[in-house]
């Protein structure tokens, strides 16, 4: 039986479709393609890449076909939706304006947008910017709305609508007290931060986090030739799925596109704990606020690895067996399913990504990049 195995394994590596550029450091390399290899064997899905940092040194390895039968695998290069990865973006540059004074994390929803201040709930003026990054702003996952077209599926998560939720509609709980996950709290909070600035959203994230850090593949809408690099969604059915425009209301909770390799430019950023570039926010953006001990309840965010304490989006995993202490998030947008782990104290990051819309496989990918991470970076 260990014959067979040993040959399954060692046809695997000859018939999967694997990319990846040569890198300093071959043992990382062949770890990540080993690991890849096996995870698109037990997993039915069209395409799959990873890419890892350890100590500075990168991998990225593709595999399957990025955008349809015969077309590559995805690269370092490749413009994927990241879904709510999207959130800890929205977290870091809450921590940029924190570290510069322009709010605090205590500032009020309302104060920064009184639109919102006509609430049937009088709870609503005790939710917190603090709240809203930590899920725990009372307000459900989605704000609701009407159907969109099948080409702009997002047109109708509006301002207006979350206005109008707001007036006529009680928190879930008391701010503070459980947490909830919820993209219509990241969207308050987005456009809580552009009120406070002074500026759009986007404009925010350009000026805190991408342009500083280069990069240039981190976008809400992609242009023309970013599109020639897209990984293709897929639904549950295995059908193609249409690129969809973003709108202006989603950039806080799940709107943007990256690649690879500019997600591993961020992670560096993240990894390098001492560097005195944005040193304040990164302190501010790491640490921990919401623990779980104490919350009256918890919902959707065990997903991709039990979430021991909340911070600026990240979900936070103490330390536990060979598995070192981890800041993590999980996305889904448009048939692809994403995920992003990093150990802060042991240099090394490790982002996953998908194009179906699997939801075992979708599941795996945090626990793949979690163990991932623990073999690279074991306690």
């Amino acid at each position: 039986m260990k014959n067979y195995a040993l040959a399954f394994i060692f046809a695997l590596g000859l018939c999967l479709h694997v990319f990846g550029p040569a890198r300093a450091d071959p043992f990382l390399d062949e770890m990540v393609g080993f690991e890849g290899e096996m995870f698109l064997a037990q997993h039915n899905v069209p395409a799959l890449v990873i890419a890892v940092v350890r100590d500075g040194e990168v991998s990225v390895k593709g595999f399957g076909e990025r955008a349809g039968p015969g077309s590559p695998p995805p690269d370092g290069d490749t413009l994927m939706r990241i879904g709510s990865i999207t959130k800890p973006f929205t977290g870091l540059v809450l921590a940029h304006l924190a570290a510069e004074g322009k709010v605090q994390f205590a500032t009020p929803l309302i104060a920064l947008a009184p639109e919102f201040a006509d609430a049937k709930d009088p709870n609503v003026a005790k939710v917190r910017l603090l709240d809203l990054v930590t899920h725990a702003g009372g307000f459900p996952r989605e704000v609701p709305h009407e159907p969109g077209s099948d080409s702009d599926p997002f047109a109708p998560i509006t301002p207006g609508a979350f206005a109008a939720w707001i007036k006529d509609t009680p928190l879930l709980f008391e701010p503070g007290r459980s947490v909830m996950y919820s993209n219509f709290g990241f969207d308050l909070l987005a456009i809580a931060l552009a009120n406070a600035a002074k500026k759009p959203y986007p404009e925010l994230l350009k000026q805190y986090v991408t342009a500083p850090l280069g990069m240039k593949d981190t976008v809400f809408e992609p242009s023309e030739e970013q599109r020639g690099r897209l990984m293709h969604g897929h639904a549950l059915d295995g059908e193609a799925l249409p690129v969809v425009p973003t709108g202006a209301v989603i950039v806080g909770s799940g709107g943007l596109y990256s690649t690879p390799n500019d997600l591993m430019r961020w992670m560096k950023w993240h990894l390098d704990r001492f560097g005195k570039d944005g040193a304040e926010a990164r302190i501010l953006d790491h640490a921990l606020y919401v623990p779980r001990d104490g919350l009256k309840t918890t919902s959707g965010l065990d997903h991709a690895g039990h979430m021991d304490a909340m911070g600026l989006a990240w979900v936070g995993m103490m330390p536990r067996d060979d598995q070192p202490f981890i800041l993590q998030k999980a996305g889904g947008l448009q048939g692809e399913f994403s995920f992003i782990a990093f150990a802060p104290t042991r240099n090394a990051a490790v982002f996953v990504s998908i194009n179906k819309f699997d939801f075992t496989a979708g599941i795996d990918i945090g626990n793949f990049a979690n163990d991932l991470l623990a073999n690279l970076a074991p306690r």
